[in-house]
Formats: C-alpha cells, sequence, structure tokens
C-alpha cells in the first residue's frame, strides 16, 4: 500500500504539470480572444468596421471563450479530484476482500470474470491469469513480496513497481 500510494502522489505531480500547463494555455487563449473583441470594439466606435460584423465577430468569439472556461473549469476539476479518487480506490482495495466474501454469487462471478481470464488447475492449484492492468499490479506484487522475503531488513522500500518494464 505505502509504495502505491508513494507511485500515485508522484504520478499526481505529472498530472498536475499537464493540468497546469494546460489551463495557462487555455487563460492565454481566452486573453487573446478578449484583446481581440477589446480592438474590434475600439473599430467599431471608430467607425472601422460596421455595427452587424463586430456583432458576429463578437458572438463567434464569445462562443469559443465559453468553450475555453468549460476546458479550464474541467481541468482544474481533474486536478482537485486526481488524490482524492486515488485514496478512495486504494482504500477499497484494502477493504476488496471483506466486501467479496459479502456479495452474493453472481456478484463474485461478475467480479472474477472483470479480474481474470483463462484460469486453470494445477496439481491442485489454481492459476490466475489476470486481465490487463491488474496483470500488471499482480506481477508487481508478486515481485515486491520475492524481494521482502530475500531482503532481511523489513524498512527496504520496493522503488520498482513495474520491474522490466519501461513505463516511460
Amino acid at each position: 500500500m505505502g509504495w502505491v500510494t508513494e507511485a500515485l502522489r508522484q504520478s499526481r505531480g505529472d498530472a498536475k504539470q499537464h493540468h497546469d500547463a494546460a489551463i495557462t494555455r487555455l487563460q492565454a487563449e481566452y486573453k487573446r480572444l478578449q484583446n481581440r473583441i477589446d480592438t474590434m470594439y475600439l473599430d467599431k466606435l471608430d467607425g472601422r468596421i460596421e455595427g452587424a460584423f463586430f456583432d458576429q465577430k463578437s458572438s463567434q468569439w464569445r462562443r469559443e471563450q465559453e468553450l475555453l472556461l468549460c476546458s479550464i473549469e474541467e481541468h482544474q476539476s481533474a486536478n482537485q479530484t486526481y488524490m482524492e479518487e486515488g485514496v478512495r480506490l486504494l482504500e477499497l482495495t484494502q477493504r476488496a476482500h471483506s466486501l467479496f466474501q459479502r456479495q452474493e454469487p453472481r456478484e463474485k462471478r461478475r467480479l472474477l470474470n472483470f479480474l481474470l481470464s483463462n484460469c486453470s488447475w494445477k496439481d491442485g492449484e489454481l492459476i490466475p491469469v489476470f486481465r490487463q492492468p491488474f496483470d500488471m499490479l499482480a506481477h508487481a506484487n508478486f515481485a515486491h513480496i520475492q524481494m521482502r522475503q530475500s531482503i532481511t531488513s523489513p524498512t527496504v522500500d520496493f522503488e520498482n513497481w513495474l520491474p522490466g518494464l519501461d513505463s516511460n
């Protein structure tokens, strides 16, 4: 749980940078459109353009500004809820076993069909085959357990949560 939480925090930083950059770009575009409207209004007052043309173009640019504001709001909302949803998901995974035990058999089957594919029995043992992305999590968990068993120190952190894979 600790290393997944840390990975979530690190990826949140990347996501936050992405959202911040997008917000900055969208705000600049909004300001550019507002400058056009303001300049065109002065041209209308000075008689360089006709009122109908001003009305048409300013209406078009204001619609574009509304779309930009919606996009900015979406990025701000996604930026704020990213960590909260990740933490809630981790809390849910900690309770997954007890929640699974309380479900009706039909719901258990649906969840297993969602997580697993082509499981088999070998030497009296179930061999699970996970669907993506659960296969990566199972692989990382297995590697983490092996590493913990090979190292005597209980405080070693598992830094490479996708061993052998280039996650970039």
